[in-house]
């Protein structure tokens, strides 16, 4: 019988299997389709979120942390498996000229560095976009990861640690006796183990509802193109009105996003393409002589405010949930797996654990 079943396979589940791991842990995950397939791949990997000083202080406190340690895990992975997730300082060039003062009033807390910049300045550090913009934001630190790519080689370097894998397994049911956890039930068989990680993103809150716990974690669709060009076309990711695009070292350019409330439904619109398309080819003209490669769905893991859920299930023991990362699972994943980590433990945590607390933040159903 494993210590403990991680059920959801994305980055988050993949991250905080290999925390436990690290502690001598045997560690069981299940996955219902395949590893790091749904929200995990579709994103863009961007090491920040969109905007940060928009979101609460809890979001910027995992990110920081993350942002920190992402080079070093990235090492990790490269020695251990030799896949290489292309962790990339691209900075990120934000050309909203309203966003100005908010940013710089939010930077000195998360030790950020953000520069005032002007036209001249925004054509010298990105002169593919060519068309001129007045004034806006340049936040050099600010790197990326190819999310498929560390994928990968958490995968490899789960197998290494010696962490079953189980895809293509849906988990049915939660089974727990008297207010304790017992494992979990899945289209083949029951499983247990002695405490249980819900961390399936979207379909957290259909999993947690069966034991009365309304968790308000819900899909949010986001679609995105991709561009195929030469290395180097583009240098920075940029952000514009709520869109971006990102250079990937190949010279692949991904472009994103919508925001659909559309229940699990992935499928892929006509009208978003062209709205990415055009949005994509504003900002970098030289889109307009690109191939467009390939357009997707994905289901984030909406939350009321961008705060995930980490933490010890309200009323069952053994039970925990990591889930609702909303747009910035990327960012915000090393250091949710090791603040869930830490709770388990019940060791000091990396960050403060109250804002994230499942309970006073969900509602019996």
């Amino acid at each position: 019988m494993a210590d403990f079943i991680i059920i959801g396979g994305g980055l988050i589940g993949l991250l905080t299997a290999r925390s436990l791991s690290e502690g001598g842990a045997q560690v069981t995950l299940i996955e219902r389709s395949r590893l790091g397939q749904e929200s995990s791949w579709a994103g863009g990997g961007i090491l920040s979120p969109l905007y940060p000083w928009k979101y609460p202080a809890a979001v910027n406190q995992l990110a920081h942390w993350s942002q920190a340690y992402y080079p070093t895990l990235v090492e990790e992975l490269i020695q251990a498996t030799g896949i290489d997730p292309e962790w990339t300082q691209s900075g990120l060039l934000v050309l909203d000229s309203d966003q100005r003062e908010a940013a710089q009033a939010w930077a000195p807390e998360f030790e950020a560095e953000v520069q005032i910049v002007g036209a001249a300045d925004i054509a010298r550090l990105e002169p593919a976009l060519q068309t001129e913009h007045p004034a806006g934001l340049w936040m050099p630190a600010v790197a990326q990861v190819r999310n498929p790519l560390l994928v990968q080689a958490l995968r490899a370097d789960l197998k290494l640690r010696g962490v079953r894998v189980a895809e293509n397994t849906e988990v049915t049911h939660l089974l727990s006796k008297k207010g304790r956890i017992r494992g979990v039930q899945t289209e083949l068989s029951e499983v247990m183990a002695d405490q249980v990680i819900v961390a399936c993103g979207a379909w957290s809150a259909t999993l947690l509802k069966e034991l009365g716990e309304e968790v308000p974690v819900m899909p949010v669709r986001g679609q995105m193109i991709l561009f195929r060009g030469p290395p180097g076309l583009l240098q920075r990711i940029v952000l514009w009105e709520g869109h971006y695009v990102i250079p990937r070292r190949d010279g692949r350019i991904l472009v994103g996003s919508t925001m659909e409330e559309v229940g699990f439904d992935k499928e892929i619109t006509e009208e978003a393409r062209e709205d990415l398309a055009q949005v994509a080819r504003q900002m970098v003209p030289v889109l307009e002589d690109l191939p467009m490669e390939r357009h997707w769905a994905g289901l984030r893991p909406g939350s009321p405010s961008g705060v995930p859920f980490i933490g010890p299930h309200p009323r069952i023991e053994g039970l925990f949930i990591n889930a609702g990362h909303f747009r910035n699972g990327v960012v915000m994943a090393p250091a949710s797996a090791r603040l869930l980590t830490d709770i388990v433990r019940q060791q000091p945590t990396v960050v403060a654990p109250e804002p994230f607390a499942p309970a006073g933040r969900s509602s019996a159903a």
